[in-house]
């Protein structure tokens, strides 16, 4: 079926029905107070297989079209099987001809004495019905409620694990900026060494190149000019 709650309250109905289609075949052979605890008793049951079934119609009117077809044909079943049971508890009687009509007309009776306190009863069932969907409806609330706590936790878990790989990312690019800053320094180092180098040869190619002009000068000079 598509409803569980629908399933839960057949079986409960189901339990309810087979310990009422006993009782008219009992109440054959009770008489007076015996007879009025039956009743009263197949009252009780009675009312809570209505309450039972007044709930199996709620489930019914929330249900989806493709199951509602034979989910109201098992109600009207219910009801019709309950109506047969209610008539033969009235039809039995543990006398026959004449004996037989006072016996029923007590059993109207106890049938109109005991109204009231079924309607009671029923009116208790239906509050605890209604106690019993809002303490579903809490729960379910409840365990959506835990589900996404534990999503959001997971989530989190995600996050804090991301935020850790991106720190150590962090800090290996940290380390590396670091060395690159030292080999930056070393290779600063290495140039200005090389500059002076560089100023140095230039200093000696000037002065070797004065001394060959001066040597090339005074050879100009010994040769032309003495």
């Amino acid at each position: 079926m598509s409803s569980e709650e629908f399933e839960k309250l057949q079986e409960i109905y189901k339990s309810l029905y087979d310990e009422l289609k006993l009782m008219p075949e009992k109440a054959l052979g009770c008489h007076g107070e015996e007879l009025k605890r039956l009743v009263r008793n197949f009252d009780e049951r009675q009312g809570e297989a209505e309450e039972v079934l007044q709930g199996m119609e709620e489930e019914l009117r929330g249900a989806p079209s493709s199951y509602r077809n034979a989910m109201n044909a098992k109600l009207r079943l219910y009801r019709r099987d309950l109506g047969k049971l209610q008539r033969d508890l009235k039809a039995s009687s543990p006398g026959s001809g004449s004996s037989k009509q006072p016996m029923e007309g007590s059993h109207y009776g106890i049938y109109s004495s005991q109204n009231q306190q079924t309607t009671h009863l029923q009116s208790q069932r239906a509050l605890l019905l209604q106690g019993t969907e809002a303490l579903n409806s809490a729960s379910q609330s409840i365990e959506r409620s835990q589900r996404i706590a534990t999503e959001t936790e997971q989530i989190g878990t995600e996050i804090i694990d991301e935020l850790g790989e991106q720190r150590e990312q962090l800090d290996r690019s940290r380390n590396r900026l670091v060395n690159t800053g030292e080999n930056l320094s070393r290779s600063r180092k290495i140039l200005r060494s090389m500059s002076r180098r560089l100023m140095t040869n230039k200093l000696l190619l000037g002065v070797v190149i004065l001394i060959e002009l001066a040597i090339l000068g005074a050879a100009v000079y010994l040769k032309f000019f003495r």
